[in-house]
């Protein structure tokens, strides 16, 4: 349809073609959806539709600090703090003072500056 004949149509025409052409986008919009849906489920691996992802393996973390009152209570430095660490930190520790010493004991400690 061209501009002349659309500036003629009755308004009643010209709504009948704005439903039609609404319906038909509508239906075309749904499957092309459908369809970046199914290509993107296919990127990330899932094309079993489910969405989840195998988490990738994370090494160990060795703990990093001890507590002194307890030593089978350790942290990592990762994550929340555990409450026997806030403990001893309001109560005037630094978090240097429960560093888990790993060296032999033959080594000493190098101060960098």
């Amino acid at each position: 349809m061209d501009n002349d004949n659309w500036t003629s149509a009755s308004t009643a025409e010209l709504w009948r073609l704005y439903d039609e052409v609404t319906a038909v986008l509508g239906r075309r919009m749904t499957a092309e959806k459908v369809k970046l849906e199914e290509r993107l489920r296919r990127l990330e691996g899932t094309a079993d539709g489910r969405g989840e992802r195998a988490r990738r393996p994370y090494p160990p973390v060795l703990p990093k600090y001890r507590n002194p009152k307890n030593p089978s209570e350790t942290w990592s430095g990762r994550g929340k703090q555990p409450r026997w660490l806030k403990a001893q930190l309001r109560s005037g520790k630094k978090l240097n003072d429960l560093l888990i010493d790993r060296r032999p004991s033959g080594q000493k400690r190098r101060r960098t500056a």
